[in-house]
């Protein structure tokens, strides 16, 4: 088995994401380190920090610049770190073209770590793109599922027992909630997590004088980045969050999957990943339709929730630039990104393709002969005794239910004289509470977190 699955011909349909992979390939991360070299040299260029015609020639030969990358892994290798050999390259390139003083202003005033954490941000920026779209989508077609099911009956089910009627529409209402909420979450980290490192060697920009604030705002707006409070090398807090984020959506999306694996079980049979019966075939029982949608998105979730722990451990760093959280980070975020793009794209095939039997919910609903009304049946009782006196009445009629395999409220109708409306207590529809308003309210959020733009 490969390293990652991203790495295999075989599980990197499974585990993976294509158009994301893109975003964290070596070649783009290259091309936005060389972005962030050209926007700092036009950055300081126009400020007069550096020559005009310097900044001009760095910015157009940076944009162009071919990068040798047997070169640059072997100068990777050697320095634990891709920018030196980087810049090593651009500088060969502006002197062949521009000569040795323009090349002298390459990567002025500026650390590796700089052009290193500025890239990622950038290839965040990109990579919040596609899984906003994704979460987007699921949210409506959950909200449409909710829609259209906001009548169906089906059994409540606490500690995975059959507690008290609710319907399907409630149960995707749940699922769909926390995402809401993640929109909400990522909306508020975008600022402060897309934000622009520059601080120089030690975190003081020293070597650009009085002129290092204004070169960080300036670099800032060229790549349409937010200005920190000051450098954050050793401030890790923003990227925790970042995977923290992560792993918060692939595990409400895993919940939304471990329902579903436990409503598609045999012996309950309520729901379906999709009506293509082949997906998740058995080598040797061919009657089987195994949920695997849903175990790839929780064993997704499962792999972020361990890899947030090192993300937090890489929080811990040393005095002014650390000497291994950094690298931790570069093991730990990507894959983060991978598995939570993972859980998106099943996510989204489980929301558009999910089948629900409406009729095998009722029969369970039914087979309860009417044990999930108990609170119910007390509660009306009540109204007409004691509330002690209701409940015990109805904790007698239980075991007389189960052992004589009757209705509950026939039972309890046989066992008390209180002029309770009997017919209409029979219909656990009638015991749902606030389940329409609640699926309204989240429709609602729904629907305004569509119409809403997030930048």
């Amino acid at each position: 088995m490969a390293f990652s699955p991203a790495d295999s011909a075989i599980f990197a349909q499974l585990f993976g994401d294509a158009e994301l992979a893109a975003v964290f390939s070596d070649v783009q991360f290259v091309r936005h380190m060389l972005n962030v070299e050209a926007a700092l040299a036009q950055a300081q260029g126009h400020l007069g920090v550096i020559p005009t015609d310097a900044a001009a020639h760095i910015a157009s030969t940076a944009a162009a610049l071919e990068i040798d990358f047997a070169l640059l892994q072997a100068g990777t290798e050697k320095a634990g770190l891709p920018v030196i050999e980087l810049v090593r390259q651009l500088r060969a390139a502006v002197h062949k073209t521009a000569g040795a003083d323009a090349a002298s202003y390459v990567h002025w005033g500026a650390t590796t770590q700089d052009i290193m954490d500025t890239a990622l941000v950038l290839q965040v920026r990109a990579a919040f793109a596609i899984l906003e779209a994704k979460l987007r989508q699921i949210v409506q077609h959950l909200a449409q599922l909710a829609e259209r099911h906001r009548h169906t009956l089906m059994a409540g089910r606490t500690h995975s027992q059959q507690a008290l009627p609710i319907t399907f529409g409630l149960k995707v209402a749940n699922w769909l909630a926390p995402l809401l909420r993640h929109q909400q979450r990522l909306a508020q980290l975008r600022p402060r997590l897309l934000t622009v490192q520059f601080g120089g060697a030690a975190g003081t920009l020293a070597s650009l004088g009085a002129d290092g604030l204004v070169v960080v705002e300036a670099l800032a707006a060229e790549l349409d980045l937010n200005t920190p409070l000051l450098p954050w090398h050793t401030q890790r807090d923003n990227l925790a969050e970042l995977a923290g984020w992560l792993s918060l959506v692939s595990g409400s999306l895993a919940k939304m999957a471990q329902d579903i694996i436990l409503l598609a079980q045999s012996e309950v049979g309520e729901v379906q990943e999709s009506a293509d019966r082949s997906r998740g075939g058995s080598s040797t029982m061919p009657q089987k339709s195994n949920p695997i949608i849903s175990e790839l998105i929780m064993a997704a979730a499962r792999a972020n929730a361990a890899q947030l722990s090192a993300m937090h451990q890489a929080l811990i760093q040393e005095h002014e630039r650390a000497t291994h959280g950094w690298q931790l980070e570069w093991l730990t975020l990507p894959q983060m990104f991978a598995h939570t793009a993972t859980a998106l794209n099943k996510a989204l095939f489980l929301s558009q393709n999910l089948e629900i039997d409406v009729e095998r919910m009722h029969q369970n609903v039914a087979a309860s002969d009417g044990l999930m009304l108990a609170e119910a049946v007390s509660f009306a009782l009540a109204a007409h005794m004691e509330r002690s006196t209701a409940k015990e009445l109805v904790t007698q009629a239980v075991p007389i239910a189960l052992a004589e395999d009757r209705h509950l409220v026939d039972v309890v109708q046989g066992m008390t004289e209180a002029p309770v409306e009997w017919t209409a207590l029979r219909d656990e529809g009638n015991y749902l509470g606030a389940t329409q308003q609640f699926i309204d309210r989240v429709l609602a959020e729904a629907s305004a977190s569509r119409d809403t733009d997030v930048v």
